[in-house]
């Protein structure tokens, strides 16, 4: 029979039928090509994989080199802290429910005008009756905790906790400057520039919730460097035995496909979980802890993403989507939230806190739930009302400014200011002035815009993962205030951002200060491919750009010789230009240095003539 009679076949279709099978089969051979290719690329990656600047340890000088900055911003920040005798700005909130909340359990109502009682040293005004506050009780607890030592009549011990985590993050933003610099060097420049910012330095002298609330966003941050380095370390192990089994087949098997398209599970991740535990404190201090909880989740799986590609795995988004997306989240998310509930163990416990029987007088579906667990409605109903609070909060206050301005330090916030007259308070002159005021350092806040914009540039052109880690930090507590432009809010909510904006700015004077270039080496092609692979990932083998040696310095066998004029000096050679940039971050420093003590005055309400106040003001938004 003749094929093109044949009713069994198709008729008219002889095209289709040829076609589409071509495609699929071409589709089939692109789609085996590019994961070949990609195969391919991850091998590659996967064999010159190494910890990097992550094994790199600390030298032995920079632990007490920290310890005694941190030391001397601390007693700066002791010193003279009892002035003034008398609740100032926010205080007149924070340290009476503090007294309250460490008292009794909850925050309790103050008469009007008790501050003058509580300025005397008589906090027995306070009433039986409960007050409804808008931000959870743990950073009152911290605060009340100073009052317990010291006593409610003690002005120093109202700002003694405050003082203290001040205090502490200073040593813990060199840590992180370490640990993303490796460089001994810029972490003291990173702890000495926090310790003498203004705005650090007046909020670690001032009973409020947000130098708090800045402590644990920190000590999550920190928690989440270290998590990247207990990583890389695992994917070091992964790829080293990666490579022994390619490099002996005979012996060993190699590592099962799915193991090298997703990569290996990251077990417990420590770090990991104690971030999500600094997350929950942060929010038990003010809900805009919510903010970073939100943006360090984003940073954890985009960096959990990024090592894995550097490790060789040849599907790191799904590898990440995979093998560790879930424990990821339960680790930082219901650890966090459990976290903030614990925070509110005082208010659970008591009975007479403002809506703790909330679930008790109005009925619903909770009803059905035992008596001992009600207060999770209640809690929720609280949360409800304050939430509502927050977000209809749009009255004038001459200090509110919005977030455009802030990283100019537009309009910072004044905590406190008097006028005495000749002879009252030690004025010596016919008019002075007696301020606290909220102003960051200028010369770093000068130069913050500058250096956003470099840690921008590096990190969408160059890739330099260090510039957006610090840039995911900033954009935790600074962006999400653009969405409430019209509510009331303040410069001195900036607290949070300033550790990020130092570390933006020591991050442009790290490149800033540049390396020594060293002639051109022979080197392994192990050595040279480990220095490629870290500098491509920007990352610093060379620990201190002042003592490290040459020879560990990134891809130093790529960097020509120097040429031109050098600048020789205590036995090194450098070129003239290098001398240059390194003078002017010395410059730099000491202007920052310069400025903090000129600003002194008016970060410690000391008494001064008014023209000397009024010279200070270089912007006429400061007054």
């Amino acid at each position: 029979m003749d094929e093109s009679t044949d009713p069994a076949r198709p008729q008219n279709h002889s095209t289709d039928s040829s076609v589409a099978p071509t495609k699929r089969i071409g589709r089939e051979r692109r789609a085996n090509r590019r994961e070949s290719i990609r195969a391919n690329a991850a091998a590659i990656r996967r064999r010159s994989f190494t910890a990097g600047m992550w094994a790199t340890r600390a030298p032995i000088w920079m632990w007490p080199a920290l310890l005694i900055i941190t030391a001397i911003g601390g007693a700066l920040r002791l010193f003279n802290l009892g002035f003034p005798h008398r609740l100032i700005f926010d205080e007149t909130y924070y340290v009476k429910d503090a007294y309250s909340v460490f008292t009794f359990g909850y925050e309790r109502s103050w008469p009007e005008n008790a501050d003058d009682s509580f300025n005397a040293g008589d906090p027995s005004v306070i009433e039986s009756t409960p007050e409804y506050v808008v931000h959870p009780p743990l950073g009152k607890w911290i605060i009340g905790a100073g009052i317990h030592l010291f006593g409610a009549d003690d002005s120093f011990g109202w700002r003694f906790s405050v003082a203290i985590v001040g205090t502490l993050t200073i040593f813990l933003m060199g840590f992180i400057a370490w640990k993303l610099f490796r460089s001994a060097f810029f972490a003291c420049v990173a702890a000495g520039l926090l310790s003498i910012d203004g705005e650090h330095f007046v909020h670690s002298r001032t009973s409020l919730l947000d130098i708090v609330l800045m402590g644990f966003v920190l000590l999550a941050f920190a928690f989440i460097v270290v998590d990247r380095e207990f990583v890389t370390k695992r994917f070091a192990k992964y790829t080293a035995s990666s490579g022994s089994s390619e490099r002996s087949r005979d012996r060993r098997p190699l590592p099962r496909k799915d193991l090298i398209n997703f990569g290996p599970r990251l077990g417990v991740r420590p770090w990991l979980i104690a971030a999500g535990i600094s997350l929950g404190l942060a929010m038990g201090v003010k809900w805009s802890g919510l903010y970073a909880l939100a943006a360090f989740g984003i940073l954890v799986v985009a960096w959990d993403v990024h090592s894995r590609h550097h490790a060789g795995i040849v599907h790191p988004w799904l590898g990440v989507l995979i093998r560790d997306s879930i424990p990821a989240f339960i680790k930082l998310v219901p650890v966090a939230l459990l976290t903030y509930i614990v925070t509110w163990t005082g208010w659970i416990r008591s009975a007479d806190a403002w809506d703790r029987q909330w679930a008790f007088d109005n009925g619903g579906w909770w009803s059905s739930l035992p008596d001992w667990l009600l207060w999770l409605p209640s809690l929720a109903h609280y949360h409800y009302t304050a939430y509502s609070f927050h977000v209809g909060l749009d009255s004038e206050h001459p200090y509110m400014s919005n977030p455009w301005g802030w990283i100019v330090q537009w309009r910072p916030t004044s905590f406190y200011y008097e006028s005495p007259d000749l002879g009252s308070m030690g004025c010596t002159v016919d008019h002075c002035s007696s301020a606290i005021t909220s102003v960051g350092n200028p010369v770093i806040w000068g130069l913050a815009p500058i250096a956003i914009l470099v840690a921008l540039v590096a990190w969408i052109i160059r890739r330099d993962v260090r510039a957006g880690v610090i840039l995911a930090g900033l954009a935790a507590t600074w962006l999400p205030w653009f969405a409430y432009q019209e509510r009331t809010i303040f410069t001195f909510y900036t607290i949070v951002m300033v550790p990020f904006v130092v570390l933006a700015f020591t991050y442009c004077l790290t490149l800033l200060w540049g390396k020594v270039p060293t002639p051109a080496a022979a080197t392994t092609p192990a050595v040279a491919a480990s220095s490629a692979v870290a500098a491509a990932e920007h990352t610093d083998v060379a620990t201190d750009p002042a003592t490290a040696p040459a020879d560990t310095s990134v891809a130093s066998h790529l960097t020509p010789k120097p040429r031109g004029p050098l600048f020789a000096g205590r036995g090194t050679r450098i070129p003239w230009s290098l001398f240059g940039r390194r003078m002017t971050v010395g410059l730099i420093l000491v202007a920052a240095i310069m400025a903090f003590a000129y600003f002194w005055p008016i970060y410690t309400g000391e008494v001064i003539p008014f023209e000397a106040w009024n010279n200070r003001m270089w912007n006429v938004t400061w007054r």
